[in-house]
């Protein structure tokens, strides 16, 4: 039994299950002993209201709570790879608002380099205003504001960083065309490329070629495929149609059942910690900037897999994002 801020859990680790070796991903080795990890991505100010249920089309309900946090799911990954020991460099866009500020600041308190967080004079700083129930479900509306206007441009003035990093982060809150010269740029220097393909779109074929590792959720897995995912069989004939794009590597995050991970030869599931949820907000972030940060010490998949899912799990007994995040003591008390 374990107690945090919000009460008692308790965690349970299962056995990991796996067929094949992952030598494309576990061979690769780290830079350096603190992994450089740049994010290429969205900030946005989370407005979280809490809620006895998801209201109904024209229903007003009353709120039980409001949380202003940071947010965003470029920025989230970024904190959780800073937590967990990475150094961190942010690529993004924000308001000249006193959101945007807020956010500079915020990434200073966690260390995050933004030499390459741009100002935008025009635009406001993303907002995502979200609706969380008692059955920890919720329902996320994103204005993507100044995350809008990140260019291509944007990100070859990031270019020494993006090179310097051991991962290059990318998800989908951001213009596809800055994504794209992201993995561009890392996938020409040797960097690792990983892509949370969130929110779910079409992809382009290059993207896909250029992405190391694709980590979508169930609901994008569904999206992407147009298959269910409601097994884990199901999930691994979803994560083969991906892999028949183009794909090099897929991690599917199934929530509780933990992860699947495929590749052309191989298939790892990984089940998840059982916790008391709370909040679901930012796991799939956590997940991915713990992952990244794993992989970039040189851990074999497995490995960086567990404490992604450890982490993810951890997140969702807190309310919010970013402050729902755990350290890495407390993920590698459970490793």
């Amino acid at each position: 039994m374990v107690r945090s801020g919000c009460g008692e859990y308790t965690v349970v680790i299962r056995q990991v299950i796996w067929k094949g070796s992952f030598r494309k991903v576990t061979n690769m080795s780290s830079r350096s002993t603190r992994p450089l990890i740049c994010v290429v991505g969205s900030v946005n100010m989370d407005l979280i209201t809490r809620v006895s249920c998801l209201p109904r089309i024209g229903e007003t309900l009353h709120g039980r709570s409001f949380h202003l946090v940071y947010g965003g799911k470029g920025a989230n990954q970024a904190v959780m790879a800073a937590k967990m020991g990475g150094a961190v460099s942010m690529v993004a866009r924000v308001g000249k608002d006193v959101f945007g500020e807020g956010m500079l600041r915020n990434f200073t308190e966690y260390g995050i380099d933004t030499t390459h967080v741009l100002v935008d004079d025009s635009r406001s700083s993303g907002v995502a205003p979200i609706f969380v129930d008692d059955q920890a479900r919720n329902v996320i509306v994103i204005v993507a504001g100044a995350n809008g206007a990140l260019s291509p441009a944007d990100v070859r003035a990031a270019r020494g960083a993006i090179l310097a990093s051991s991962a290059v982060v990318c998800q989908l809150e951001v213009p596809i065309e800055a994504t794209l010269e992201a993995f561009r740029i890392g996938k020409a220097g040797g960097v690792r490329t990983i892509l949370n393909p969130a929110p779910a779109q079409t992809l382009p074929e290059e993207l896909l070629a250029l992405s190391d590792i694709c980590a979508p959720n169930e609901t994008e897995t569904e999206q992407l495929t147009g298959m269910a995912v409601n097994t884990l069989e199901e999930a691994e004939a979803a994560g083969r149609a991906l892999l028949e794009r183009g794909l090099h590597t897929v991690v599917i995050t199934l929530g509780e059942r933990g992860a699947l991970a495929m590749d052309s030869g191989s298939v790892l599931h990984v089940p998840a910690l059982k916790v008391n949820a709370v909040d679901p907000t930012g796991a799939g972030d956590a997940f991915i900037g713990a992952l990244a940060v794993c992989l970039g010490e040189g851990m074999a998949l497995v490995d960086a897999i567990k404490r992604a899912n450890t982490a993810a799990a951890l997140s969702v007994t807190r309310i919010g994002a970013q402050i729902s995040f755990p350290t890495r003591a407390e993920v590698d008390a459970y490793a």
